[in-house]
């Protein structure tokens, strides 16, 4: 279920107070059968400050930027490491996952390299493999970093079964050349530029690792 935004009440608030107190001004106007000087200028001032009280309300909707509707992923918190890996990169894989899951928006993880799963971390899909689509293909052959800042509206998202079903948001970040970092947020459009910058550094760290302690590919 979508969290309300809890600053909307706030947002309205100075348009409310406004309307409340035109209204007021003029019932008074209606009902009172004759108004010296001093009361028309209080009745002017008073229509006025309501007006500005509903121009700054309507500033606000437009310049205040809104928290972005999260919800409940849906899915089983787990912890998934693939056995026979070496126990450095075991490490630091769950170091990078935790990291990312504490200090992002980002609810479930997948790390991807050579055909093989070697973490799932988070809010875990029920649906285990990984069969690259359109998208992680792109990010694969370009070796360039995609952000589906809204997942519902891109057709491709169907090749995300992996993630929970309600997933908001995806980053896939490459980890060099035969691997991709896999983020699912549980909001959309909720990675900063400065989030995609520091996933991109975790992810050139998994590639240095991995590098390191596993064979390379033979061709």
């Amino acid at each position: 279920m979508a969290k309300p935004d809890q600053n909307q009440v706030l947002r309205q608030l100075p348009i409310v107070v406004g309307t409340i107190a035109g209204i007021l001004l003029f019932a008074n106007r209606l009902l009172t059968p004759s108004l010296t000087d001093s009361q028309a200028r209080s009745d002017a001032l008073g229509i006025i400050l309501s007006a500005l009280l509903i121009l700054t309300g309507l500033l606000w909707q437009r310049v205040q930027p809104r928290t972005p509707e999260s919800v409940e992923l849906v899915g089983e918190q787990g912890f998934e490491l693939l056995p026979d890996l070496p126990d450095a990169i075991k490490t630091e894989l769950a170091w990078a996952s935790h990291l990312l899951l504490t200090n992002t928006v980002t609810k479930s993880i997948v790390v991807w390299h050579r055909g093989k799963i070697l973490l799932r971390r988070g809010i875990l899909s029920p649906k285990v493999e990984v069969k690259p689509g359109a998208i992680l293909q792109r990010v694969l052959d370009k070796h360039k970093a995609v952000y589906l800042v809204a997942l519902s509206i891109y057709p491709g998202r169907f090749e995300f079964d992996y993630l929970p079903e309600n997933t908001q948001g995806v980053i896939c970040q490459p980890i060099g050349t035969e691997g991709i970092l896999i983020l699912g947020a549980n909001a959309p459009r909720s990675y900063t530029s400065q989030d995609e910058n520091w996933v991109a550094a975790i992810a050139e760290k998994l590639d240095n690792t991995l590098s390191q302690y596993l064979e390379p590919a033979k061709g």
